[in-house]
């Protein structure tokens, strides 16, 4: 029988560069196999495809060693943050207030 391939892509937004990857798995590949499939983490060393949190379009991925890919799925890694968000708008509104308290 023959086995049906599909195209899906992978990408990772390290802290310098950004790298899209175009994979061929077969037809049933969950997330996680396509993401060691991609093999980024031979170009990333400090990532573990193998626990990595993922998302296909935006989308976390709750198991992603259950959900198979479709093709044309994009397969993003994510990383953690550097800054919690509402922290650093936190501090630009505080400084927005004494900036504006200043000036009066």
């Amino acid at each position: 029988m023959v086995e049906v391939m599909i195209e899906i892509e992978v990408v990772y937004a390290a802290v310098d560069r950004q790298v899209l990857r175009t994979v061929a798995v077969s037809m049933g590949t969950t997330v996680r196999d396509a993401l060691l499939k991609s093999g980024l983490n031979a170009e990333f060393p400090e990532l573990d495809l193998a626990s990595c949190p993922a998302g296909i379009f935006g989308k976390v991925i709750a198991e992603p060693a259950i959900r198979p890919v479709q093709a044309g799925d994009r397969i993003e890694i994510y990383r953690p943050l550097l800054a919690d968000p509402k922290e650093v708008r936190r501090l630009r509104a505080a400084k927005a207030a004494e900036a504006k308290a200043r000036n009066q």
